[in-house]
């Protein structure tokens, strides 16, 4: 069974031709000999109406006339009178030698019997003339395709024709068929093999398209330049290629975006369950010493005074630490959510360094902590004043909690394009390489049994976090030699501003 569109086309095209030609060929057949004795019937009426109208009575003076016709159209021509005289043959005298023309003019010795039939059959037709389709000629044993009519001077015409020529020339027209015929069909073969190709490529093309669409690739196109169906088709082939192309990359976009949007939200979940814990975490501890100093104070459990300030101390201690740890959320909620947008000023960040060194002196001094600025002696930058300022002694701060070693703390400005880079250095350990990708998340502390050594809440380093994004710029921190360093980068103001 064919599949294929060209095997079908190529089978259908050569059916088609072999049909053609086989009918044609049946037709011819059958049909052909009685054709041909109908156009020799009409040859025989049309020679009998042209020499009716040209003869007079005189077969002498219609000599060339009638040898032309009976040359061409191969008849033979009689002429009688109604006593039986012959006026013109064309062949007189059959036991005579040819002679010259003059001699078809009749003599004596014409065959007696074909004068009486000329004029026994003239005399019982209902017409001018009548066309026998088989006259058998004993003489000759054939048969005749005849016409007798009658002259406009009362004459008869007898004209006939050899059947059996009629029938060969049928049977060599159909031979002749039959091999044209044979020759037809193996040339139609060879074009319906070529005229399928051709048809069938560009559908082929289209449906490499189509599969290599089915894999997803767009990159093929129809190249076709016709104006037709087909054109049409590989134009649409085109359009819906492109089309999906967009859409699928639109989808795996949108999905793409979903995988991160569940993924964020799966992260963020996760952080909330860890805020809430962590949050739980922070309170209990000072909750609970709170309540615990408090029911003390209650039942005077001690009655001297210095015992009852260090337990008033220490609720106040908690509550302060519990104020500043909810203040820092507050903070860290208010910049995450974007209510606190920065408020862009120009300022001198050397300036800022220097002041939150001072305002942390008595720290510095109580630990025995070498703090220096280095780098820009001014540079100023265009930012949120306030949020620049926590940044700054967020890292200040968490330095001086880490500090060790040789107690070096170091800030450093550099001026870097459009951007200014603000680093602080400060000698101790390093921080876990597992932990530095950490650090940056809410309540996230590298000490595991989140010691209260250092009285920090977890939250000053998510609160950078939070601060330059919102600001778009980079943050970082890298275990260096001697220590580790935190760094910020912050816009440079423009330089109509430094002017």
């Amino acid at each position: 069974m064919i599949k294929s569109v060209r095997g079908k086309l190529f089978a259908g095209i050569v059916g088609l031709i072999a049909l053609f030609v086989l009918v044609s060929w049946i037709l011819n057949w059958g049909m052909l000999d009685e054709y041909y004795r109908s156009v020799k019937r009409g040859s025989l009426v049309n020679a009998y109406l042209r020499i009716r109208k040209l003869y007079q009575g005189d077969a002498g003076s219609l000599l060339l006339e009638l040898e032309t016709m009976e040359r061409r159209e191969g008849f033979h021509i009689v002429v009688v009178d109604p006593w039986l005289s012959v006026k013109y043959d064309t062949v007189p005298d059959r036991r005579a030698p040819a002679g010259p023309i003059s001699d078809r003019l009749p003599r004596p010795g014409s065959d007696r019997w074909l004068t009486e039939f000329i004029v026994r059959t003239a005399r019982d037709m209902e017409g001018d003339y009548v066309v026998l389709e088989a006259t058998p000629d004993e003489r000759l044993r054939t048969e005749f395709m005849s016409l007798v009519g009658l002259l406009s001077n009362g004459d008869y015409l007898f004209l006939r024709t050899p059947v059996p020529a009629i029938q060969e020339s049928a049977a060599t027209a159909n031979r002749f068929f039959l091999i044209s015929g044979s020759l037809m069909i193996v040339v139609g073969i060879v074009f319906a093999f070529v005229f399928a190709g051709w048809f069938t490529r560009p559908i082929l093309e289209m449906k490499g398209i189509a599969q290599k669409m089915a894999r997803l690739d767009f990159s093929s196109k129809y190249t076709g330049s016709s104006h037709d169906e087909i054109g049409a088709l590989g134009a649409s082939i085109n359009l819906m290629s492109d089309q999906l192309e967009r859409s699928i990359g639109e989808l795996v976009t949108a999905n793409e975006k979903l995988l991160e949007d569940i993924e964020r939200e799966r992260r963020i979940d996760d952080m909330r369950k860890e805020f809430i814990a962590n949050v739980s975490h922070e309170l209990k501890t000072p909750i609970a010493m709170i309540q615990g100093y408090a029911e003390g104070l209650k039942l005077n459990v001690n009655e001297d005074e210095e015992n009852r300030n260090f337990y008033c101390d220490v609720i106040t201690d908690e509550a302060a630490r519990m104020n500043r740890l909810v203040s820092q959320l507050l903070s860290l909620a208010r910049i995450e959510s974007g209510n606190a947008t920065p408020d862009m000023i120009c300022f001198d960040i050397v300036e800022m360094a220097r002041r939150v060194l001072r305002k942390s002196r008595l720290v510095l001094e109580e630990r025995r902590i070498d703090a220096s600025t280095e780098g820009e002696e001014q540079s100023l930058v265009s930012a949120d004043y306030d949020m620049i300022e926590q940044v700054l002694t967020n890292y200040i701060t968490n330095a001086v909690d880490h500090t060790a070693g040789d107690n070096t703390l170091r800030v450093r400005i550099d001026h870097r394009s459009d951007k200014v880079r603000v680093s602080v250095f400060n000698s101790g350990d390093p921080i876990p390489l597992e932990s530095v990708d950490s650090i940056w998340t809410s309540f996230y502390k590298t000490d595991k049994a989140r010691t209260r050594e250092h009285g920090g809440t977890g939250l000053g380093l998510s609160i950078v976090k939070a601060i330059q994004d919102a600001h778009g710029n980079a943050y970082g921190a890298a275990n260096v030699e001697g220590g580790v360093e935190f760094w910020f980068d912050v816009d440079a103001a423009p330089e109509s501003a430094r002017n």
